[in-house]
Parts: structure tokens; sequence; C-alpha cells
């Protein structure tokens, strides 16, 4: 099954003001399981990487199945 049919992603803004104003905005992108809303991944970006990020995401969800969305993405929100 397509993985945008199995995940939902959540993207939530750190503030109103677009970007290019607010330079340390952070934004926070989940990706939770649609079956039991558990929490998957999990990052907290500055804005900027957070849009590069959501592209990226976006075109993996529509693109790929379930299980090789996961191995793509399994160890991207570890740090280092």
């Amino acid at each position: 099954m397509r993985a945008n049919r199995v995940f939902q992603l959540t993207v939530s803004r750190g503030g109103r003001e677009p970007a290019f104003l607010n330079r340390r905005r952070v934004d926070r992108i989940e990706v939770c399981s649609i079956a039991d809303s558990e929490p998957i991944l999990y990052w907290e970006l500055p804005a900027k990487q957070a849009a590069s990020l959501l592209r990226r995401l976006r075109a993996d969800l529509a693109s790929t199945e379930a299980e090789e969305f996961l191995s793509l993405w399994e160890d991207a929100d570890r740090p280092g």
C-alpha cells in the first residue's frame, strides 16, 4: 500500500510570519501512522530546512510503498 495511505504528515509552524521575516522560526514536522495516530518520525527545524524536508517527504509519501518509505526515513530523524 502507498505510504500516503498509511502515514499522515503534520506540520506546525513556529509563528505566523514568513520565514524570510523571522529567520529564527522553528517548524515541527511529524509523520504519524493513520491507523493508530502514533508518531513515527519527528523533526524540529528552522523554517527553510523544514520546507525542503517537506518537499522530499511529500514526494516520497506519494511515490513509495509504506515499507519502502520507512526504510528510507527510519534513521533520518535521529541526530548525527
